[in-house]
C-alpha cells in the first residue's frame, strides 16, 4: 500500500495516509479526492491485453487485482444515428457500479478491515456485497425503506447483511457514516472516496478505445450523487493531457424533473445546491438525490465542459423505457434517463446534429417495467 497515492481534501488540502481507513476529511468532513494523475496507454498498446476494466492498469490507482469479476469492456450499440449507448447493464451484478465497487474492495482488502459498510439505494449496494463477497469480507449494505425487493434480493444473496432504514437516502448514509465511524471499519462510500471514482471513470477509456482514439461531441450521463460524471471528467482529462485527444467532450448531466438540485443551481448559475430545492417521488431512485455531497465539483466539471444540465419527466421517463425495450433492450427506469433527454433534444437532431454517446446503468430485472405512460408514446 505505500506505493499507493494519498487521499486528500478538495476544500482545504488536508492529506489522508492511504492505509487509513478514514473515509472523509478530517477537517471539514467533506469528500476526498485521489492524489493521481495518471499517463494512460496509447491505443495501440492495449491489443491483446485482460478484456476487463484492468486493461487500462497505467490510469488505475490499484493494480494486480484480486477480487476482479471481469467487470468492464460492455458493449457500444447503436440507437440512432449519430447516438450510441453503452450497456452498462451488463455488468457482473448488471449495474455500471462494478467498475466502482471493484476498486473500493480491492482497497479494502489490502487495508484488512473488521468489517464493510456502505449505503444505497440498490445498485451499489449489490456491487459492494458481490465485491465483498469475492474478497471474503464481511459486509453490512443499509438502504432506505422501499429499496426494490428485487435488489434486497441480490444483496443478500452475496452473503451481506441488510439493514433497512426508515427514511429516505439521505438518512441512510447517515446511518452508515455513524457505523462508519466505529473502529476497523471500511466504509465503502461511493460519494466519498476517490477510488469509486477512478473506477468509474474507465467507462471513458473503453468508449475512447472503441471509437478508435476519439470520443463523441457529448458524453450524456445521470447525476445523482455524480460518480459516473466525476469518473468521466477525470478520464477526459487524463486523456487530454496524455495528447490521446485533440478535444474534450460536452458533459450533459441528466436528472430526474422530481429532484433537479443540480439543474435547479445550473439555472441559477449558482456554484453550489439552493437551499429548499424540492424534491418528489421519481422513478429514477438511483438519481433521487436531494443534497449531493460533491456538489460544487459536479457543477464545476459541467461548466468546464461546456456542457449543460437536462431534466426528465416521469412520463418521459416511461416512454423511454419502453423505446428501448422495443429495441431490444430491458433497461430499468434509473437508468433510461439519459435516452429519455436525448430522444427528443434539438442538439442531436438534424443537420449539425451533435454525437453522443448515452450509458444504459442497470438491467430492468432489478426494478421491472414502470407503469404505462399517461399519454401517448412520442414517436422516435
Amino acid at each position: 500500500m505505500t506505493a499507493s497515492p494519498d487521499r486528500y481534501c478538495p476544500d482545504d488540502g488536508t492529506r489522508v495516509p492511504t492505509g487509513s481507513l478514514a473515509w472523509c476529511c478530517p477537517v471539514c468532513a467533506g469528500p476526498l479526492d485521489l492524489d493521481f494523475m495518471p499517463t494512460p496507454a496509447p491505443l495501440k498498446s492495449l491489443a491483446g491485453r485482460v478484456g476487463s476494466l484492468w486493461r487500462y492498469a497505467e490510469s488505475l490507482p490499484l493494480h494486480d487485482p484480486s477480487v476482479s469479476l471481469g467487470e468492464g469492456r460492455t458493449p457500444l450499440v447503436a440507437l440512432r444515428e449519430g447516438i450510441s449507448a453503452k450497456l452498462d447493464f451488463l455488468m457482473p451484478t448488471l449495474s455500471f457500479k462494478d467498475r466502482g465497487a471493484v476498486l473500493l474492495a480491492e482497497l479494502a482488502l489490502r487495508l484488512g478491515p473488521r468489517r464493510v459498510v456502505a449505503d444505497s439505494s440498490g445498485n451499489a449496494g449489490t456491487s459492494i456485497a458481490a465485491y465483498c463477497a469475492r474478497a471474503r469480507l464481511p459486509c453490512t449494505v443499509h438502504v432506505p425503506r422501499g429499496t426494490s425487493a428485487k435488489k434486497l434480493e441480490q444483496i443478500t444473496a452475496h452473503g451481506a447483511r441488510v439493514e433497512v432504514v426508515p427514511g429516505d437516502r439521505e438518512a441512510t448514509a447517515g446511518v452508515a457514516r455513524g457505523a462508519a465511524d466505529e473502529p476497523g471499519t471500511f466504509y465503502a462510500s461511493r460519494v466519498h472516496n476517490p477510488y469509486f471514482l477512478h473506477g468509474t471513470k474507465t467507462y471513458v477509456h473503453e468508449l475512447w478505445e472503441d471509437m478508435g482514439g476519439r470520443l463523441p461531441d457529448v458524453l450524456v450521463v445521470p447525476v445523482g450523487n455524480g460518480t459516473l460524471l466525476l469518473g468521466a471528467s477525470l478520464a477526459v482529462e487524463e486523456l487530454y493531457a496524455a495528447g490521446l485527444i485533440g478535444r474534450r467532450p460536452a458533459l450533459y448531466a441528466v436528472q430526474a424533473a422530481a429532484v433537479a438540485p443540480l439543474a435547479a443551481a445550473w439555472q441559477e448559475g449558482a456554484d453550489d445546491l439552493l437551499q429548499g430545492a424540492p424534491a418528489g417521488p421519481t422513478l429514477a431512485e438511483g438519481i433521487a438525490v436531494p443534497r449531493p455531497p460533491r456538489a460544487r465539483q459536479i457543477l464545476r466539471a459541467v461548466r468546464a465542459s461546456g456542457g449543460t444540465f437536462l431534466t426528465v419527466t416521469e412520463d418521459q421517463i416511461r416512454h423511454a423505457q419502453r423505446d428501448l425495450a422495443a429495441r431490444g433492450l430491458y433497461v430499468e427506469s434509473t437508468g433510461v434517463a439519459c435516452w429519455a433527454a436525448v430522444r427528443e433534444h434539438d442538439a442531436f437532431r438534424g443537420e449539425g446534429a451533435r454525437t453522443a454517446v448515452v450509458p444504459l446503468c442497470g438491467a430492468g430485472l432489478k426494478t421491472g417495467m414502470a407503469p404505462a405512460p399517461a399519454s401517448a408514446p412520442e414517436t422516435d
